[in-house]
């Protein structure tokens, strides 16, 4: 059981490094929905040579094009996640609720701070919370589009939040599940931007505020990204 458990959590590990929800991850591997649904969840044993071969075919695959997200330092020796995985352009409207969907296949997963070392865990509060709180609400034009494109990238954005602060539950207004208190990182990304010929030109750059609940469990669990704001008008140049 253990075994299987473990083979499990790495078939998911190695969907989300795709940034494919599992619908899409199933269309593009040509493996039935259900089978991928069934090997994540532990309720059918997935082999382990499957595994390694895609492993291998998405590393092999990742070598030919560009990475649909990857990190980079600037000049300050700061991390960017630059996402190429751009699902809501300019011209699109935005499906708040298609992107609550979405978040909920990140719900159980742990991702770690570089930083810190600090373990984050997805609740069931955060799809939530991301897609109808009042601070996306604020949120206009640009910057809401860049909070929408975060969708494929939470793994990379946790891994690279950093300057941590603390403050307290506000009148212990979320109970429990904030009991111990709120911590808040930095964390930035980059959205393409082209020229009139579809030609990529730089990336945009964004910052965002990472939000994490300290529950009476002493857990962390991630709640929102909040304050997206794009840095600068002079695109990243690339």
């Amino acid at each position: 059981m253990g075994e299987q458990y473990t083979i499990a959590e790495r078939m998911k590990q190695l969907r989300n490094i795709t940034g494919f929800n599992r619908a899409e991850f199933a269309r593009q591997q040509g493996i039935p929905l259900r089978t991928i649904e069934e090997w994540e969840a532990g309720r059918r044993k997935m082999p382990e040579y499957v595994l390694r071969l895609l492993a291998y075919k998405i590393q092999l695959e990742s070598s030919k094009k560009d990475q649909r997200i990857h990190i980079i330092q600037d000049e300050n020796n700061k991390s960017i996640v630059l996402i190429n995985d751009i699902r809501f352009k300019s011209r699109r409207n935005i499906d708040w609720n298609e992107i609550e969907e979405y978040l909920k296949e990140y719900i159980g997963n742990t991702y770690e701070i570089l930083e810190t070392c600090e373990k984050i865990y997805i609740g069931n509060d955060f799809p939530d919370e991301f897609c109808h709180s009042k601070d996306k609400i604020r949120l206009k034009g640009a910057n809401e589009k860049a909070k929408a494109n975060m969708i494929s990238a939470i793994e990379e954005l946790i891994y690279i939040a950093a300057d941590r602060t603390e403050t307290e539950d506000y009148q212990g207004k979320h109970g429990a599940k904030a009991k111990k208190g709120w911590y808040r990182y930095d964390t930035r990304f980059g959205i393409p931007k082209y020229d009139e010929n579809g030609e990529l030109e730089g990336y945009h750059i964004y910052s965002a505020k990472m939000l994490v609940r300290r529950d009476e469990d002493g857990k962390l669990y991630l709640y929102d990204f909040v304050r997206t704001k794009k840095e600068t008008s002079s695109p990243l140049r690339q």
